[in-house]
């Protein structure tokens, strides 16, 4: 079989354009968060009024998007593979966001259920692509900060959630900001693929790679289960930990809606965003001299953030929880730039977006699906022992997981020498 380049009209890139390839797939990103995250700090307003228990809302904002946002990344991504990346990332932000602004319509926990499900759908095809077009773009030695760059849009997108979501429901009300942010993503969508070209890639001559050839490779290396299963981990305690924080917020710390959601905006513009970038620095730095350190780097991020974010939930000042939680906010973000570019590289070059699908698979299957609901499970069931103070005691019990998580990364380290694909 012999090598060939998929068709481009476009000129060798400059630096200047990948650059503006980058920001365009930081804004999806962002949005992608956005809409993901905003049931967050919309969770009280929503509970009230469509009457639903901590379990529904935490399978609304775990299971409901996560099952098909899971499985639905891996044939999506063999279409960007074998297809256009670019226009599959557009498809997917217009289906996403179409289904965000109707979460402003649900009447049920079913039909909200249901409006999630086809958020996740949507999502589904935004981000595994999206690496591979980084990749693409990135020289290998710059592609842990290129991806870094773009990871900024969980904090971003995050942040932006849980501010925009807090101002919209306490001036309007809580279906307005769905609605708002659905239709924001709708416009974004034709703007994207008017700026950004599909990038020339080289691919095998038969282009239909077997979704068996590569689960065949990654499923013969130790790293790859390693780094899934320490990725997921952390999910569980990340995506459990910002659904329910505002939640907490108002419960345990007496914050009202909007008090909510600027204490978790300033924390992950703050935090969130500091970590992703010194992940992508170290990744590069650290990585470049041993490929272990894409994975040991994460490791001591976990071991030294979990600690300090379980004193936070367990002490009883505002202020105080908001200082002690920031170093541990970037700690925890971290493993992106190196991970992710780690991932990248266990498979050959036209298989990333699949790679990074089957990884995705993992981690968003466990963390993203049980993270929230589980969190939710036993609040309820510590409900009757500890009264309003139930949820705090489950978060501690699900921050647990980052010990766990630092245990896989650094397992994953000696094994990333060895299964190293170099570009």
């Amino acid at each position: 079989m012999t090598d060939r380049t998929v068709p481009s009209a476009s000129p060798p890139v400059s630096p200047a354009y990948r650059g503006v390839v980058l920001a365009m797939l930081l804004l999806v990103y962002t949005f992608n968060f956005l809409d993901r995250q905003i049931l967050g700090i919309l969770a009280g307003p929503i509970k009230a009024e469509l009457g639903l228990t901590d379990g529904q809302l935490g399978a609304l904002g775990g299971i409901a998007f996560a099952l098909l946002y899971s499985t639905l990344a891996i044939p999506l991504a063999l279409l960007a593979d074998r297809t256009s990346r670019t226009w599959v990332i557009t498809v997917s932000l217009a289906v996403w966001s179409g289904f965000t602004a109707l979460c402003g319509m649900a009447g049920s926990f079913w039909q909200m259920f249901a409006f999630r499900v086809g958020v996740g759908v949507g999502e589904a095809g935004g981000v595994a692509p999206s690496y591979a077009v980084i990749s693409d773009y990135f020289p290998t030695h710059q592609r842990a900060r290129a991806l870094s760059i773009y990871s900024l849009g969980i904090p971003l997108g995050s942040a932006g959630g849980v501010l925009l979501g807090g101002y919209i429901a306490q001036a309007v009300e809580w279906r307005t900001a769905f609605i708002a942010v659905g239709v924001a993503g709708l416009l974004i969508a034709p703007l994207f693929r008017l700026v950004v070209r599909e990038p020339a890639r080289p691919v095998l001559a038969n282009d239909a790679v077997p979704v068996s050839a590569v689960f065949g490779i990654l499923a013969a290396k130790r790293s790859f289960w390693l780094l899934a299963l320490g990725a997921a981990c952390s999910s569980m305690c990340g995506y459990g930990v910002a659904f329910w924080l505002p939640s907490l917020l108002m419960r345990s710390f007496g914050l009202d809606l909007l008090g909510a959601g600027q204490f978790l905006g300033a924390l992950l513009l703050i935090g969130g965003v500091a970590g992703v970038l010194l992940g992508g620095w170290l990744g590069d730095a650290m990585g470049n001299r041993d490929k272990a350190y894409y994975a040991w780097v994460p490791a001591i991020s976990y071991v030294v953030g979990m600690p300090l974010f379980v004193v936070g939930v367990l002490s009883d000042n505002v202020g105080f929880a908001f200082a002690l939680f920031l170093i541990p906010q970037a700690l925890v973000y971290v493993w992106l730039g190196p991970v992710l570019t780690a991932v990248q590289h266990l498979v050959p070059a036209h298989m990333r977006a699949s790679a990074a699908a089957s990884f995705l698979l993992i981690n968003n299957l466990v963390g993203l699906g049980l993270g929230s609901w589980s969190v939710g499970a036993l609040s309820d069931a510590l409900t009757p022992a500890y009264g309003v103070e139930a949820l705090r005691y489950a978060i501690v019990a699900a921050l647990g997981f980052y010990l766990l998580a630092g245990l896989f990364m650094a397992l994953a380290g000696r094994a990333l020498r060895k299964d190293w694909v170099a570009a």
